[in-house]
């Protein structure tokens, strides 16, 4: 919206600035894994939610589509290091046979940001403008950093040596499936708010709002659920839910089709994250926990970063619900992938 509105640019430039993160991000998620394998958890952490918190607060300053383009290139490289740090001390904290729920309720942070931050950020403009809610992002971001400082170190085994691996490659197949859910997700995050003004909703902000608090609600009430099933078919499962959520919110073209949609989706993602998560971490050793998140989550920013910029020049040819309807067929291409990658495999 800040793209679309004070910038005065179109929706395939709101995608563009949207997923532009990616770019940095992608490249540094490897490094960032060695890193993390090599230093700790906590430096990550700590200077990620740091340069997170200077990247939003110069985010106010930004008055050009350009500058808002590198800025977010700058956060992806501090979520880079936070996201991927991040997933590696939960992986150190959580007794394997519950790993599953640990990734439900740590991706809990995660969602209720994305519920509560946009109608804040609503809040923020409505009463001041665009720059008090980048500062007030970057406040919050800042606090993210004296969390992190606080939690500490959570790496109990020996430092990686030997020759740096920056892709695990076990991790690749699962990544794939997780990188169709977010790319549809991407889509959907990207244009939820300009889909809601089309439909006619008088709060742009409530399907993001609906979402998180589908996906917080969801992932408390099935938090045991990615450790009682196995891990690649729920991951197909959710695939198939979301890519259903994202078809209705397309082609029903009232508010009760967009929000309908939104809760499909959110359940979909729900049991999305923990279910590729747990296929990963379980292929990977202590020591290359670190490797392991960052090779899945660069899939995390193929997704949700080109997913946006790729759905973006759908949308700004053919409309938003047609990139609605793409980010559908993208989920269902990744639900077949990992039903095919899956056969013989055992449970």
């Amino acid at each position: 919206m800040y793209v679309t509105g004070p910038l005065g640019a179109g929706e395939a430039a709101a995608g563009l600035a949207f997923g532009a993160f990616a770019v940095s991000a992608l490249v540094l998620r490897p490094f960032a894994g060695v890193l993390a394998d090599r230093w700790g958890r906590a430096p990550l952490l700590v200077a990620g939610a740091a340069l997170c918190a200077v990247g939003m607060g110069l985010t106010a300053l930004a008055d050009s589509l350009v500058a808002v383009v590198l800025l977010r290139l700058l956060l992806g490289v501090a979520e880079a290091a936070f996201f991927v740090a991040g997933f590696a001390a939960l992986a150190d904290l959580a007794a394997p046979s519950r790993m599953g729920e640990a990734l439900s309720y740590n991706s809990l942070g995660l969602y209720l940001g994305l519920a509560f931050g946009p109608p804040l950020g609503e809040w923020l403009v409505e009463r001041a403008d665009f720059a008090a809610a980048w500062l007030g992002a970057a406040a919050l971001a800042a606090g993210g950093a004296v969390l992190s400082l606080l939690l500490g170190e959570t790496r109990t085994g020996p430092r990686t040596a030997g020759p740096v691996r920056l892709v695990h490659r076990a991790a690749i197949a699962p990544s794939i499936g997780f990188f169709a859910s977010l790319a549809a997700i991407g889509g959907f995050l990207a244009f939820a708010a300009l889909r809601a003004e089309e439909v006619g909703l008088r709060d742009a902000s409530l399907p993001l709002f609906l979402y998180g608090a589908v996906v917080v609600v969801s992932r408390i009430a099935l938090a045991k659920v990615p450790d009682r099933v196995p891990s690649l078919p729920l991951g197909a499962t959710a695939l198939a839910v979301i890519g259903a959520g994202l078809g209705v919110a397309a082609f029903v073209g009232a508010p009760v089709g967009l929000l309908t949609g939104t809760v499909l989706l959110a359940l979909g993602v729900s049991l999305s994250t923990p279910a590729f998560f747990s296929a990963v971490f379980a292929t990977a050793s202590p020591e290359q926990r670190g490797a392991a998140s960052g090779t899945a989550s660069a899939f995390i920013d193929l997704g949700l970063g080109g997913g946006p910029i790729l759905l973006g020049l759908v949308a700004g040819s053919a409309g938003i619900p047609w990139a609605f309807a793409a980010a559908a067929g993208i989920a269902l291409a990744g639900c077949a992938w990992i039903v095919w990658t899956n056969q013989g495999r055992p449970a």
